[in-house]
């Protein structure tokens, strides 16, 4: 039998397209699964276990958190998002803290707040100023140490351009103490076809050896923004004298207050610069910040040395507030403030929901701590009551995606709502393992003998309250198996990259810190479905 060229030809295409059809294991290595072929069958990862014993602090001898700067010359200089594209907060530190029985503050008004800034990096031909202020951590105890901290400055500069590179220098000329050179590039604007390339989220930093790979990993991937999901500089692991345990309770148990090393976070401020100064950094609180004080002032650190636009997005408090970047719409929720239906924070969030426009920003993205979703021992069922009272609405609204900490180990869900698998429901991620000293999260609570009693998962941060009344369908606290809510958990250290691609996808990847840099842990197209899923239910009562 005799074939022509022709004949060849459409019988080899013919059959390359069968192939293709007939044969996706041929191109597996490159098909990335999406929430579309969910919900998937619940996947735990084994264990390695040289990995869990080396959440070793840096100290404080070590040249990357030692001040390196001379009088009045800036430090640790941050950049955070303001509520849209067109304006940025710009934060530095100037001077030396102090610690010490008796300690004097520093006087802010003695030096000005300027950055001088402009799209050419030899021309910084605008000008803008802000507002300085000193913190203390005060402990009226014998023996314990006080601390105040360096002037701390926050300028926000506006009339920016979307998606344009920015450089700037911080300080006051007059005082001859002007920082170098830095740039950064501006959000995009806001609309349903334009998005920053990649935003990394990370949670649970501290300040390990872990935490350098963790953020050498990241800077790795270029990110355009940075979510960091609360437990900042893990201060509060030591004593004010600076002796310090990865289990404060158990090494320190007479102690009359938990006190605070607040050098700790000058560490951190010092060790991050070098991304901080260039990519926005957009935080929330966790536990590990409320550091109580004197008169009960808590929060301190956290809300001085980050800026917030929180008064930007109607907020009344640095612990809970939005922002956009491009099209999605950020919100972040304060898990350690109140936020039962009568309070100011649940008030707040019905009502930039209710604003919130999905013909502008079609995502919405949500942050806050103490996950809903996990289903490690380790902090079970603790933001019980949180989930309880926020859970509704923000389903109501069509979140799509949720980010949380706390719990040292990462775990994706399915889409979920009320336990139950839902199409419409957020895909919650939980990133607490950024690298701090706690270690990981290795047990499970649906483990045996691994299940917490109910009565010790409430926080007293969160008011100690017991709402986990919702059981599992077994009628028991804890599920016997993996739940079907848990698509896959991992004890690792890592970050995570979200982007975009457009107003319905976007990809979601993980890296772990044990793999080299462009080694994906984890990935999975995340998609939204607004033709199934309602942007908004009104019949859904959220008062």
């Amino acid at each position: 039998m005799t074939f022509h060229d022709d004949s060849i030809n459409f019988l080899g295409l013919a059959l390359v397209l069968l192939l293709c059809f007939l044969s996706p294991a041929t191109f597996a290595a490159d098909y990335i699964s999406s929430t579309l072929d969910g919900p998937f069958v619940p996947v735990t990862v084994p264990l390695d276990t040289t990995l869990r014993g080396k959440a070793i602090d840096l100290p404080d001898t070590d040249p990357r958190v030692r001040r390196h700067v001379t009088g009045f010359e800036p430090e640790q200089i941050s950049l955070s998002l303001s509520s849209d594209h067109d304006s940025v907060w710009v934060s530095w530190i100037t001077g030396e803290f102090q610690i010490g029985e008796n300690v004097k503050p520093l006087d802010p008004t003695s030096i000005d707040s300027i950055v001088q800034f402009g799209t050419l990096r030899h021309s910084l031909s605008h000008e803008a100023k802000g507002h300085s202020l000193v913190y203390s951590q005060l402990y009226p105890f014998e023996g314990l140490l006080n601390y105040t901290s360096g002037i701390i400055h926050h300028v926000r500069i506006t009339g920016l351009k979307p998606s344009t590179v920015y450089y700037y220098r911080c300080g006051d000329p007059s005082r001859h103490g002007m920082s170098k050179i830095h740039h950064f590039r501006t959000m995009p604007v806001s609309r349903p076809s334009s998005y920053p390339g990649r935003i990394a989220v990370v949670g649970d930093l501290g300040l390990t050896y872990n935490t350098t790979d963790t953020i050498s990993h990241l800077i790795h991937n270029s990110p355009d923004l940075v979510l960091l999901i609360g437990d900042v500089s893990y201060a509060n692991l030591y004593l004010t004298n600076g002796s310090s345990s990865d289990c404060y309770s158990c090494s320190f148990p007479q102690t009359p207050i938990h006190e605070t090393y607040q050098p700790r976070w000058d560490y951190w401020g010092r060790f991050m610069e070098n991304l901080t100064s260039r990519v926005p950094f957009m935080v929330v609180e966790g536990n590990h910040e409320i550091e109580l004080q004197a008169e009960n002032k808590t929060f301190e650190a956290y809300s001085s040395r980050f800026a917030f636009p929180f008064k930007e997005s109607g907020s009344s408090s640095t612990l809970y507030y939005s922002f956009n970047a491009g099209g999605i719409h950020f919100v972040m929720l304060g898990a350690y403030i109140a936020f039962d239906k009568s309070a100011e924070q649940y008030e707040w969030l019905k009502k930039d929901l209710a604003k919130f426009d999905r013909s502008v920003t079609p995502w919405l993205v949500v942050s806050w701590h103490p996950p809903w979703y996990s289903s490690y021992t380790a902090h079970y069922r603790e933001a019980e009551c949180m989930k309880e009272a926020m859970e509704e609405l923000l389903y109501s609204y069509g979140t799509d995606i949720v980010f949380n900490g706390h719990v040292h180990a990462y775990e994706r869900s399915n889409r979920v709502y009320n336990y139950e698998l839902d199409p419409c429901g957020p895909v919650y991620i939980v990133v607490g393992d950024g690298g701090n000293r706690e270690k990981m999260a290795i047990e499970h609570a649906d483990e045996p003998g691994k299940c917490p009693d109910p009565l010790t998962t409430p926080d007293p941060g969160m008011g100690g309250k017991f709402c986990g009344w919702n059981f599992t369908t077994s009628g028991k606290f804890c599920w016997d198996r993996q739940p079907d809510y848990s698509a896959l958990r991992e004890s690792s250290f890592g970050h995570g990259i979200l982007e975009m691609k457009n107003d319905t996808w976007a990809l979601w990847t993980w890296y772990r810190n044990q793999d080299s840099s462009s080694k994906v842990g984890d990935q999975i197209y995340i998609v939204r479905q607004p033709d199934i899923c309602p942007r908004h239910n009104p019949l859904v009562n959220h008062f």
